[in-house]
């Protein structure tokens, strides 16, 4: 069985700090070609910032992302996954929270972050594994 961290491995994780702008962070974020960014106060999660918090939070509201810190339209109420959990686990939250993002912790302390992506890429490379196992074995018995 696959455990979340497995599809971590080898992966960096980036945040921002949660007083830093909607316009640095959105930089940074384009910079690294990703969607979301988790957002740390004091070594702590904080919360995660993303595309949508960034157009319904701040263009939407008509903030200026120059001088809106990243704190204040920030998503706090966040779904979380252990490490250790196995990955059917990570989609079950995230379909159960509706979200495209999680964080991913290991005794509280952040570990990870995965995306929708992440594990729907994982889960069709491992399919596509098996598929080909399948067809050996049937191809190897006829």
């Amino acid at each position: 069985m696959y455990r979340v961290r497995d599809l971590l491995k080898g992966r960096e994780t980036y945040s921002v700090e949660d007083h830093e702008t909607v316009s640095e962070v959105a930089r940074r974020m384009a910079a690294r070609h990703i969607g979301a960014i988790l957002v740390m106060s004091d070594g702590k999660l904080g919360g995660v910032f993303s595309e949508r918090d960034l157009m319904v939070r701040v263009v939407l509201a008509g903030l200026d992302p120059a001088t809106t810190q990243v704190s204040t339209v920030m998503s706090r109420n966040l779904a979380t996954v252990e490490d250790s959990a196995p990955v059917e686990s990570a989609m079950e939250i995230m379909h159960q929270h509706s979200c495209r993002h999680l964080p991913v912790l290991r005794e509280r302390e952040v570990a990870g972050f995965l995306s929708m992506r992440d594990v729907m890429t994982f889960e069709l490379s491992r399919k596509s594994e098996e598929l080909q196992h399948m067809r050996a074995y049937i191809q190897g018995s006829a």
